[in-house]
């Protein structure tokens, strides 16, 4: 799908005929062209429920704080392949890329990264395969990673007013065994 090639200074990756840089790539040629700059991230509190918002400020010269570029992005955890385990991670990373590519660090064929563009491609397959299971109507098994996930998530937890009610929205994209029902009501207890 993705092959690497170099472009100038930056490594590109070539996705259907275009080519992307990483937000790696990025973030490290900002760090050297722009020692006196700043990339700032902050994690927004939203309404929805598993959703992961993310705002990212570029400032290239932190002596000229009004000059300064931002973006935002979201990711949806269990949404598709990376947001099972790093939907934090990949709002936040995203959010970066694309603020930097408003400074137009490296933009080539697209403001899109290649982070964005492959996860979007596995996003695609991802789709098709939750059709495929919506149209057989099983749902995966909430586990114990899941279970570490809830663990984390102390807003989401704190949206509910009783375990019961955190287990029928859990049970809207998972099965849970009894035991995990009894773990989960301990994990809210404990945000109580």
């Amino acid at each position: 799908m993705a092959n690497e090639k170099t472009n100038g200074q930056l490594p590109t990756i070539d996705i259907k005929g275009k080519d992307y840089v990483l937000v790696k790539d990025r973030v490290l040629f900002f760090n050297k062209e722009y020692p006196n700059g700043a990339i700032q991230t902050q994690r927004i509190i939203t309404e929805e429920q598993w959703v992961e918002l993310f705002k990212a400020v570029v400032t290239p010269d932190c002596d000229k704080p009004e000059r300064y570029f931002t973006w935002y992005s979201q990711a949806k955890w269990w949404e598709w392949f990376i947001n099972k385990t790093a939907a934090l991670e990949n709002a936040e990373t995203s959010a970066v890329g694309r603020a930097l590519a408003m400074m137009w660090i490296w933009v080539i064929d697209s403001i899109a990264s290649a982070d964005e563009v492959i996860k979007a491609e596995w996003g695609k397959k991802e789709e098709k395969k939750v059709e495929k299971k919506e149209e057989s109507s099983e749902k995966p098994w909430f586990n114990e990673p899941d279970l570490t996930r809830l663990r984390n998530n102390v807003e989401y937890l704190k949206k509910f007013s009783n375990s019961d009610d955190l287990i029928k929205d859990i049970e809207k994209h998972y099965r849970i065994s009894k035991d995990k029902k009894i773990d989960i009501a301990d994990v809210w207890s404990d945000v109580e």
